[in-house]
């Protein structure tokens, strides 16, 4: 699943929007999560996004912290 779609005009560069795509990836198949047009999959995105752009570029990182925040919603 593309992140592009979920950036809303903010910018990274080609390396970044790649390596959050595969979080996105990672963190949807570990809640597996078939539907990609479920809206978990766009909070998922946001909160991927806004990790990447405090600094992280680790795909692994990017997906575990994705999941804690989700843990800590109760979603």
């Amino acid at each position: 699943m593309p992140i592009t779609q979920f950036l809303d005009g903010r910018r990274f560069d080609g390396e970044a929007i790649r390596v959050m795509g595969v979080a996105l990836e990672m963190t949807c198949v570990a809640l597996r999560l078939a539907d990609r047009t479920d809206p978990i999959c766009k909070i998922i995105a946001e909160k991927i996004i806004d990790i990447a752009r405090d600094g992280e570029r680790d795909p692994n990182q990017l997906c575990e912290r994705a999941l804690s925040f989700l843990r800590a919603q109760d979603l």
